[in-house]
C-alpha cells in the first residue's frame, strides 16, 4: 500500500468532512501550525535525561493503546488505538496499531506505533522492510542501539512528496519482542516540526519496556 504521508490534500479534506473513527493524518499536510505552547521542542533529549515532566504511559492493557511494549508519551500528546478490524493500515509486514498526536501540545505530527508477526526478524531487518515499502524514502542511516534494555535499531531517512518543496527527515525505532517486532515512527509536517517532535521519540526509547515487566 502507499505510505501514509502520500495521501493527497484533497483526500485528507474528504476524510475531515466525514465522521471517521480516528483523525486523518496531519503531519504532511501544509497549512497553519497550531498555536505555540510550552511543549518541548528543538533538539532531542539525551537518552539519559529525565525530561521536564511526566508523560502518560502507553501500551498497558488499560492504556489507550494496548501494545507488546510500554513507553512514556510526551505530556499533552493524545493517543488513540487503531483497530485493525476496522480496516488495517499496513506498510510492508507491519500493521499500524496506535497514533500519538502532538497537536494538543502545539505541534503538527504523530508518533505512530506499528507491530508485525513473530518470525525472528532483527530490529534492523524490521526497519529495512518498513522503508522498502515506502518508495519515497531515501538516504537511510541505521544505528544499532538499545531501548529500555532491549536490543534495538534506529533509522533516520528522508521522504519526498509532491506536497513538499524539499525532502524532509523522518525517524523510526524498532525492537523485537516475543510476540513480534514493534516499530515507533516519528514524522512531522516539515523539517522544523520534525525537529521539535524528536524529544517524543527520545522519551519513548528511554522508557520502553516489555509489557507486563
Amino acid at each position: 500500500m502507499r505510505p501514509i504521508h502520500h495521501l493527497t490534500a484533497a483526500a485528507l479534506l474528504l476524510l475531515t468532512a466525514c465522521t471517521v473513527p480516528r483523525p486523518a493524518p496531519l503531519d504532511t499536510v501544509p497549512g497553519p501550525r497550531p498555536p505555540a505552547s510550552s511543549a518541548p521542542s528543538g533538539s532531542p533529549e539525551p537518552s539519559g535525561s529525565s525530561g521536564s515532566s511526566a508523560g502518560v504511559t502507553l501500551g498497558a492493557p488499560a492504556s489507550p493503546c494496548p501494545l507488546p511494549v510500554t513507553f512514556e508519551a510526551e505530556p499533552r500528546w493524545t493517543a488513540e488505538a487503531v483497530d485493525p478490524a476496522v480496516g488495517p493500515v499496513r506498510q510492508g509486514p507491519l500493521t499500524l496499531r496506535c497514533e500519538v498526536n502532538a497537536r494538543p501540545a502545539g505541534h503538527v505530527g504523530f508518533l505512530r506505533v506499528w507491530t508485525g508477526p513473530a518470525g525472528g526478524a532483527t530490529p534492523r531487518e524490521t526497519l529495512a522492510a518498513f522503508l522498502a515499502a515506502d518508495h519515497s524514502a531515501g538516504r537511510a542511516h541505521y544505528t544499532e542501539t538499545r531501548a529500555g534494555g532491549l536490543p534495538a535499531a534506529t533509522v533516520t531517512y528522508t521522504v519526498t512528496s509532491e506536497l513538499l518543496d524539499a525532502p524532509k527527515p523522518e525517524r523510526a525505532l524498532a525492537v523485537t519482542t516475543p510476540g513480534g517486532p514493534v516499530l515507533l515512527h516519528l514524522g512531522g509536517l516539515d523539517t522544523t516540526e520534525h525537529q521539535a517532535l524528536l524529544p517524543a521519540l527520545a522519551r519513548a526509547e528511554r522508557t520502553l519496556r516489555l509489557a507486563g515487566n
